[in-house]
């Protein structure tokens, strides 16, 4: 008898990715993991372009296929903490967070669930041996740059990406770090959920991917998004340790 195959849910949280979604989800879809049964949640933010819309269409033929439209507290980090809740009502083994654009490519997805049966949290590193990051200017390298060794030193985290929202999570991780008392609404929760997850223990590794720029659309990136973000990194950086702290008085 076959042992019960594992799952896998890949979150995608979206905003106006019209011209991409239908080909990532087929994608996605079609990659063989003969060991695991896969998912897909869209956490759309009610974008203009319609996105939902043709999600719902999918959803409709393919029950492995779902649909979450957000209405209040836009933004990616918003979007996110819902699409993760929404991925753990599943039970699944092993939860993915992607980005809608392809510049994180569904062709990875297996190697991080294959390293995330060791380790916790399985990240998609641009800046790891094999790793890169193609197609974009040089003016927005040096901002990654400068963005990634400050955040670095700032949070000592023991990843080289810090930025990569590429990443696969054993579903007690998702489980213990308290979805509801994340504060980043926007690109920021990428690095609320990592250095979290660090003062909580958990083990990481990096796996190399090929980040190219997206396919379509316009990138939601601009000088404002990346300031907010940097602001709010200061922020729970004092808020995080006493939280964790409090939790563990409680418990």
């Amino acid at each position: 008898m076959d042992s019960k195959k594992e799952k896998v849910v890949v979150m995608i949280p979206t905003y106006n990715e019209r011209e991409n979604i239908k080909e990532l989800i087929d994608e996605i879809l079609n990659l063989k993991l003969d060991d695991f049964d896969i998912e897909i949640i869209v956490a759309d933010d009610n974008s203009p372009d319609g996105t939902h819309e043709i999600v719902r269409e999918i959803s409709q033929q393919d029950n492995r296929v779902h649909l979450l439209v957000r209405k209040k507290r836009r933004g990616r980090g918003a979007g996110g903490i819902d699409g993760f809740k929404e991925a753990l009502k599943s039970n699944p083994d092993y939860i993915i967070e992607m980005d809608g654009d392809f510049s994180h490519q569904p062709k990875y997805i297996p190697l991080l669930v294959k390293f995330c049966k060791d380790y916790d949290i399985v990240i998609g590193s641009r800046f790891v041996k094999g790793g890169k990051d193609l197609n974009r200017s040089l003016i927005r390298r040096f901002i990654t740059f400068l963005v990634r060794n400050f955040i670095r030193r700032l949070f000592k985290v023991p990843v080289k990406d810090v930025s990569s929202g590429y990443r696969c999570f054993k579903r007690e991780v998702l489980e213990k770090i308290d979805l509801d008392d994340l504060i980043s609404v926007g690109p920021s929760i990428v690095l609320e959920i990592l250095y979290k997850a660090y003062l909580m223990n958990f083990s990481f590794y990096e796996v190399p991917i090929v980040f190219i720029d997206r396919r379509k659309g316009k990138t939601k990136l601009n000088f404002l998004t990346l300031l907010e973000t940097l602001i709010m990194a200061l922020k729970f950086k004092k808020y995080i340790p006493s939280r964790i702290e409090a939790f563990k008085s409680s418990n």
